[in-house]
């Protein structure tokens, strides 16, 4: 049995809650799960102290029976001093797509023969 922590949705439409649960893999998202752990509440201030609210004594035994954490709910550990997040690295993410950089290049052929034409 493959075990994740992850994020359940809660809620109502647009006013999204989380609770923190470990669950198997193949069980779905809001569906059953084995434990709550904890919550997330995206809606409240980065600083807030309830924003996440996790059982760092249940976190830590689930991690050392094989369970794996999603990204977010890794960031959440990380937070918390219980694991250590790799920082990730995307530096084509900030780059324009195809469309936009061809664009850009023909613009930049018609300002250099403006710039001719009127020298």
């Amino acid at each position: 049995m493959s075990l994740k922590i992850r994020l359940a949705r809660g809620g109502a439409k647009k006013r999204p809650f989380y609770r923190i649960v470990v669950a198997d893999s193949r069980y779905p998202r809001d569906g059953r799960f084995i434990e709550r752990i904890g919550s997330f509440n995206p809606l409240l201030a980065k600083d807030a102290a309830d924003r996440v609210v996790l059982d760092l004594e249940k976190a830590k035994e689930w991690l050392a029976k094989g369970a794996t954490p999603t990204d977010r709910v890794h960031r959440f550990l990380d937070d918390a001093g219980l694991l250590k997040r790799e920082a990730r690295n995307n530096p084509k993410k900030a780059e324009p797509g195809k469309k936009a950089q061809e664009r850009a290049a023909a613009a930049k052929a018609a300002e250099g023969s403006s710039d001719e034409a009127a020298a």
